[in-house]
C-alpha cells in the first residue's frame, strides 16, 4: 500500500462502558456510518478513513486524557471526532493542543469558551459542535414562557422547582435556569437543589418539592436510568405540574424503564435530530444499518461531526498527522469559515468561542444557529414528539396524563423576550 492510499486514522473517544455507555454506543455507530458513507465516496482524497475507538469509561479527566494520548501516540490520529465526554473539564485539550490536531466534540461545556479564548493560538484545533450547557437554562425558561404565552398551557402559578445532579454540567444548567427565570415572570420556589448523583433514590427530594406546589419541575441530571427512576417515583404520587428532564430522557433506555410513567415528560437537546427530509433519511439509514432499537438522535452527533470535518479537510487540501500544525490550521480555518447544514441543524462556529451558536436564544435566525429542540414523550412506544422551536416543530404540546387539563383561549406567541436573552 502506497502512502497515497494509506488509511487516514481518525480517533474517537467514547464511553463504551460506565454510566453513559448507552450514549457511547450510539456515538460509535454514528462514526461508523459516517466513515462508511465517506469511504464509499472515495474517502479523503482517495485515502480511506479508519476510525479508531478509545473507551472513556466513567469519563474522568484521567480516562479521557489517557484515551487522547493513546490515540495520538499509538495511532497517530489526524483528528479526534466524537460525541460528548462529561467529566474531563477540558483536560484532554492539552495533549491535543501539544499534537496540533483537530478535536471536534459535543461536550456541551461552557468552560470550552473560556479555554479557547484564553489562548486561541494554542487551542486553534478545539471545536465544540454544539452550544454550551449554559444555554439549556435560558432556553428552557424561554420555552415554558412560549407555551404559556401562546395559550398551549395555563400554569396554575409562576413557581418553578429546580433539581440538579452533582455533575458540573447539571449545576451550570440549573443555575442558568434560575438566573433567567425572573426575566420571564417566573419565581424559583425550590432550588436549585443539588442531589448527589448517580442515584435511583428521588422520593425525599420529590416530597420536599411538593410543599412548594410548583407549576414546573425541572431535573437537570442527565443519566437516562436515574431519570427513569425519578419519573416512576414522581408518577407514584404526581403533582399538577410540567416535568422537564434533562437530555437523558431522550434515550430509549429511559422509556424501557419508565414505560407508561414517561408519557407527558418534556426533554430537550441543544443538538438533536430534526424531522425534516434530511433527518428522516438519516434516521432510516441509521436504523437500517444498526437496527430499530438504535437511537439516531444521539448517533447523529458524531455522524455530523465526522462529515463536517471531512468537508473541511477536503477544502484545506487534506488532513495532517500529529505535529503538522500548518496543515491542521488550514483545516481549522475551513471549519470556522463554513456554515454547515447537518441533520440536526446549522453548525456555525462562533469566531471567538469555536462553539456552535444556539437558536433561538442567541440568534433569532434559524439558518445561523443550531436549534434547541424540545420534545415531549406523548406515547412511550412511539418516537418523541418535537414540539419546539418553530419552524422545526412537527407536533404540539399536550397536557401530561397526570395533570389537570386547563383549556384557555389561545394568545399570540410572544415575538420577543422581555429583556432579551440574545448574548446573555
Amino acid at each position: 500500500m502506497t502512502a497515497h492510499n494509506q488509511p487516514v486514522p481518525i480517533g474517537s473517544m467514547v464511553p463504551l462502558t460506565g454510566p453513559s455507555a448507552a450514549d457511547g454506543a450510539e456515538f460509535r455507530k454514528g462514526m461508523i456510518l459516517a466513515v462508511e458513507e465517506l469511504n464509499a465516496r472515495g474517502g479523503l482524497f482517495g485515502r480511506p478513513i479508519q476510525p479508531i475507538f478509545a473507551d472513556t469509561c466513567r469519563q474522568t479527566a484521567e480516562e479521557v486524557v489517557s484515551a487522547a494520548r493513546w490515540l495520538i501516540e499509538k495511532h497517530n490520529v489526524h483528528a479526534i471526532i466524537n460525541g460528548y465526554n462529561i467529566g474531563p473539564q477540558n483536560s484532554e485539550y492539552e495533549p491535543i493542543a501539544d499534537a496540533g490536531i483537530i478535536y471536534v466534540h459535543s461536550n456541551t461545556l461552557l468552560q470550552h469558551h473560556d479555554t479557547v479564548m484564553s489562548d486561541p493560538a494554542r487551542y486553534f484545533g478545539c471545536f465544540m459542535a454544539d452550544p454550551a450547557d449554559y444555554w439549556y437554562g435560558p432556553g428552557f425558561i424561554k420555552f415554558i414562557s412560549w407555551l404559556r404565552d401562546s395559550g398551549q398551557w395555563t400554569p396554575h402559578s409562576n413557581r418553578i422547582a429546580i433539581i440538579s445532579g452533582s455533575k458540573p454540567y447539571s449545576i451550570v444548567i440549573a443555575n442558568s435556569m434560575a438566573k433567567a427565570a425572573a426575566d420571564f415572570g417566573w419565581e424559583v420556589a425550590f432550588g436549585p437543589r443539588i442531589v448527589q448523583t448517580p442515584t435511583h433514590h428521588w422520593r425525599d427530594v420529590i416530597e420536599e418539592v411538593r410543599s412548594t406546589n410548583p407549576a414546573v419541575i425541572a431535573n437537570t441530571h442527565f443519566y437516562a436510568v436515574d431519570l427513569a427512576h425519578f419519573q416512576r417515583q414522581f408518577r407514584a404520587n404526581p403533582m399538577d405540574c410540567i416535568v422537564y428532564l434533562q437530555y437523558g430522557a431522550m434515550h430509549r433506555t429511559f422509556n424501557d424503564i419508565a414505560q407508561e410513567a414517561s408519557d407527558g415528560v418534556i426533554v430537550s437537546s441543544v443538538i438533536g435530530l430534526l424531522r425534516d427530509e434530511m433527518g428522516k433519511r438519516f434516521e432510516a439509514r441509521y436504523n437500517a444499518r444498526f437496527g430499530e432499537g438504535s437511537t439516531a438522535t444521539i448517533g447523529c452527533q458524531s455522524y455530523s461531526n465526522m462529515h463536517h470535518y471531512a468537508v473541511a479537510a477536503a477544502m484545506a487540501g487534506g488532513s495532517g498527522p500529529p505535529g503538522d500544525f500548518e496543515q491542521n490550521r488550514k483545516v481549522a480555518f475551513a471549519l470556522k469559515g463554513m456554515i454547515y447544514r447537518s441533520v440536526h441543524g446549522t453548525i456555525r462556529y462562533h469566531p471567538d468561542w469555536q462553539a456552535v451558536v444556539p437558536y433561538p436564544v442567541v440568534t433569532h435566525d434559524p439558518s445561523l444557529g443550531m436549534p434547541h429542540i424540545f420534545y415531549q414523550i406523548q406515547d412511550f412506544r412511539k418516537s418523541l414528539s418535537m414540539i419546539a422551536p418553530e419552524p422545526y416543530n412537527t407536533e404540539r404540546f399536550v397536557y401530561p396524563p397526570w395533570m389537570s387539563s386547563r383549556v384557555s383561549a389561545a394568545r399570540p406567541v410572544a415575538s420577543s423576550n422581555p429583556r432579551g436573552l440574545v448574548g446573555l
